[in-house]
């Protein structure tokens, strides 16, 4: 069977490779005669996948020893409110707007924390920009900074993640980066916590990552549910209640595949980042040498994840994604929010998927000449 090219911004493309094997062993795990999703999550099967997921993870990422790696549930829209109620201590948190996401994330996050500052935004240029950090307010005595580092709708990334105490802040530096973990390399010593929902870049819906400094633990609000405590979850190994089992194991899986990935010399992320760079570029350079399609955001901060574009055009939009699912490009159409089209080229999909796009493209602007 020849799969078409899926190009949705999440849940997303899983690459085929874990798909295959997660078939073969949905009815018996390993000769264990369950499938994963009847396992307890206290027996012996479904913990050594559990710590083989978070062995694998720790080693693509490179997260050091004092931070801790927590399984947990309810995505990035629910850490919006987790993260306030573990780390704002009651006290003022600083945000940096650079999005749709990291404004959801601002206004969550009001419900919790005493005293909630913008520091910066991009909003006076349709978030099309990033606010140079030597610009940034930041608060003083701030519990913690957040920012999304790859904005999924506006098509926003943070290629150089801020250094917090250069710009004269001691607050740790949250990063959502939902929509770009594994796709490169993290910069830890910059970094407090990190988060995100795996359905874009790790596996399926259901599962949220976390990873957490081990001094930012036990300061949660007393409201905040146990389940949700970071030190709690922690402690009890991201088992205190049920995990998401079967996001755990298809993660697990897809870490697996990561780890086998090649580019030259470059194994894991890195060569990831190689292979993402150079779909990123395909694409950019399409659009930019076209008379028909537009790309809004600066050159310097351009998704390489998700890349927004529009028909100059738009009474077109309705033929072109027509087009392209007749050529088997799926999931085209951009966010309610925005419109026009997106295209998510996250880790699973080949640069052939891009090629594909590209050429469709280009053969469509030729017909509407």
């Amino acid at each position: 069977m020849t799969r078409p090219y899926n190009f949705s911004a999440g849940p997303a493309a899983i690459p085929a490779d874990v798909l295959e094997q997660a078939a073969a062993e949905m009815l018996d795990w390993h000769g264990s005669g369950m499938g994963v999703m009847e396992m307890s999550h206290r027996g012996k099967e479904f913990l050594s996948i559990y710590e083989q997921a978070e062995a694998d993870l720790r080693e693509l990422l490179a997260v050091p020893s004092h931070f801790k790696i927590l399984f947990m549930q309810g995505g990035g829209l629910a850490e919006n409110a987790i993260v306030p109620l573990n780390l704002s201590r009651a006290g003022a948190v600083d945000f940096v707007v650079t999005g749709s996401w990291s404004q959801k994330s601002y206004k969550e996050a009001r419900k919790y924390a005493s005293e909630v500052n913008v520091v910066a935004t991009a909003e006076d240029t349709g978030f099309t920009t990033l606010p140079d950090p030597a610009t940034w307010t930041t608060s003083r005595g701030a519990s913690y900074l957040h920012i999304c580092t790859n904005e999924t709708i506006n098509g926003i990334e943070f290629h150089q993640l801020p250094d917090l105490k250069a710009l004269g802040s001691e607050a740790p530096l949250v990063i959502d980066f939902s929509s770009h973990v594994a796709s490169r390399p993290v910069d830890w010593s910059r970094v407090g916590l990190a988060f995100g929902g795996a359905q874009k870049n790790l596996g399926p819906a259901g599962l949220t990552l976390v990873v957490v400094r081990e001094d930012l633990l036990g300061h949660a609000l007393p409201t905040c549910p146990s389940a949700f405590d970071y030190k709690i979850v922690a402690d009890n190994q991201s088992m205190y209640n049920t995990p998401p089992t079967w996001g755990i194991y298809i993660a697990g899986l897809t870490f697996q595949w990561l780890k086998r990935q090649q580019e030259g010399a470059l194994t894991g992320v890195a060569a990831m980042e190689q292979r993402n760079i150079a779909k990123a570029s395909l694409l950019y350079n399409a659009i930019d040498s076209s008379q028909l399609y537009v790309n809004k955001v600066a050159v310097n901060c351009r998704s390489r994840m998700n890349v927004p574009f529009f028909l100059r055009d738009e009474s077109r939009n309705e033929a072109f994604l027509a087009g392209a699912k007749e050529r088997g490009l799926l999931q085209l159409k951009g966010h309610k929010s925005v419109g026009g089209m997106r295209a998510s080229i996250y880790n699973a999909m080949p640069i052939a998927g891009v090629q594909a796009l590209v050429d469709y493209m280009r053969e469509f602007e030729k017909k509407q000449a």
